[in-house]
């Protein structure tokens, strides 16, 4: 299996070759090395020298293989969440049988040569199981995991995009980027660009210009009026409230970040009581690992009491509102400022 890197690697030098199964979470990457193979294959014709098959017509594949590519020398076929890859579920009819796994995957294995003298072949999937054709293409051709990128993998694209536009950035003002942000790539791609048009040619992206341009995600924007209220700064803390719902946040979604961030709070208060770890009792991916540190220092301006008291206000609060007894906005900000 290649790594994200090695793929782009090869694909930027313009070796494009045989078959591919590309798959996993990181959509925006995938479809960039997708854009590269299809730019770098040349001119395509649909139906003569360009095939586009999904979960409805994979059965038609080897035929499609087998057909030459009028006038062309090679024909790019892009297979796209097909269900080969899926595991079967009982109940779950989706047309996609067991022999006709077996006959793709056997087809595969038997006209290798074929297939890569005639054929650019690329399967993209959500998922894909490694089962009998997901190991058939590991072995004969390229397969490309696209899993979430880590902080540090996303810091060090988006500084490349910043040092080709020749504009600087520091580090700790990328990671406060992506902590506002999020980590979703075609998110951040938009925000940077933002950024740089703001900043122009030699120009310096600073922290502040994160915080008047960018599109901040709730949960960020949740952290923040935290911060305020472990402090006990009431009056931030509500101006974060009204500024959240003047964006035209939903009060509801507004509620229920809340109360879910105040668990995590709880959950690290016990896991550090337990000796217990913080990461697994979050249950944060490998790309959230930077928020250990942030929920380990909120946490601190609370008692485990405290919290538990949070939790519950903002529980009777969803049943009162539920009932018709009070107004959510009313109902947050008395939580607010009675701590």
């Amino acid at each position: 299996m290649l790594k994200v890197e090695e793929l782009e690697k090869k694909l930027n030098q313009n070796d494009i070759n045989g078959i591919y199964l590309l798959y996993g979470k990181e959509t925006f990457l995938l479809e960039q090395q997708l854009k590269k193979i299809k730019k770098f294959f040349g001119e395509t014709i649909k139906g003569i020298n360009y095939i586009l098959l999904d979960e409805t017509n994979i059965n038609e594949l080897i035929s499609d293989i087998e057909t030459p590519a009028f006038g062309y020398e090679k024909k790019l076929i892009i297979a796209r969440n097909t269900g080969i890859f899926k595991r079967e579920v009982k109940g779950r009819n989706t047309g996609i049988t067991k022999d006709l796994k077996d006959k793709i995957n056997n087809y595969l294995k038997e006209n290798e040569n074929l297939i890569k003298s005639t054929v650019i072949l690329v399967f993209v999937e959500e998922e894909a199981e490694k089962n009998t054709i997901y190991n058939t293409i590991e072995k004969i051709g390229i397969v490309c995991n696209f899993e979430e990128q880590k902080p540090y993998q996303i810091v060090k694209r988006l500084k490349n995009i910043c040092n080709n536009y020749k504009v600087n950035i520091e580090e700790n003002t990328l990671q406060y980027l992506i902590e506002s942000c999020g980590t979703n790539m075609q998110d951040l791609i938009n925000e940077i660009r933002k950024l740089i048009e703001y900043a122009g040619e030699n120009g310096t992206i600073q922290r502040q210009d994160i915080d008047t341009l960018c599109i901040k995600k709730i949960e960020s924007i949740i952290f923040d009026l935290t911060d305020n209220l472990g402090q006990r700064n009431v009056k931030k803390a509500l101006e974060v409230l009204y500024n959240l719902i003047a964006s035209k946040e939903p009060v509801q979604k507004i509620l229920i970040t809340l109360y879910n961030h105040f668990k995590k709070l709880y959950f690290v208060k016990l896991a550090i009581s337990y000796n217990k770890d913080i990461a697994q009792s979050l249950n944060l991916k490998p790309n959230q690992m930077f928020l250990v540190n942030k929920y380990k220092i909120q946490a601190k301006g609370f008692t485990t009491l405290e919290l538990k008291n949070l939790i519950q206000s903002l529980e009777d609060l969803d049943y009162k509102y539920k009932i018709g007894l009070i107004d959510l906005n009313v109902g947050l900000e008395t939580i607010i400022c009675g701590i």
